[in-house]
């Protein structure tokens, strides 16, 4: 006689567990991968920052000093106060821009949240 065998409720649920890890092991790689890609791309926007803020601090340092020189026998206090409010400007805007990339926070872990909320709505459809 062929008895068919019927699945029991411990192979059920032993499956169940396993596509769970499997979820769950993939997420956790695609979270891996996000810091990974968040660490590469903060680590070049800072390089970028540092560089550009040196070399813009020395080209306005070196156009102050010309500025300077050229009135300085004419106009020297106005030559010097053009330039305090040139520096003084540039870090107030400076300030700003920071203050708002602040306020507007990481992307960290966008596509990760997206994917469970999208995994979590799958599971909604199937109930």
């Amino acid at each position: 006689m062929s008895e068919t065998r019927k699945p029991r409720l411990a192979d059920s649920l032993r499956g169940f567990l396993d596509s769970g890890l499997q979820t769950a092991q993939t997420r956790l790689e695609l979270l891996a991968v996000e810091v990974q890609e968040e660490k590469l791309r903060l680590t070049g926007l800072l390089f970028n920052v540092v560089v550009g803020a040196l070399l813009l601090a020395f080209g306005l340092v070196f156009l102050l000093l010309f500025l300077t020189v050229l009135f300085w026998e004419e106009h020297r206090l106005l030559a010097l106060g053009i330039a305090t409010a040139i520096c003084i400007g540039g870090a107030l805007l400076t300030a700003s821009n920071a203050a708002r990339e602040l306020k507007r926070g990481s992307r960290l872990f966008a596509a990760s949240l997206a994917e469970l909320a999208r995994d979590r709505a799958a599971l909604r459809k199937e109930e």
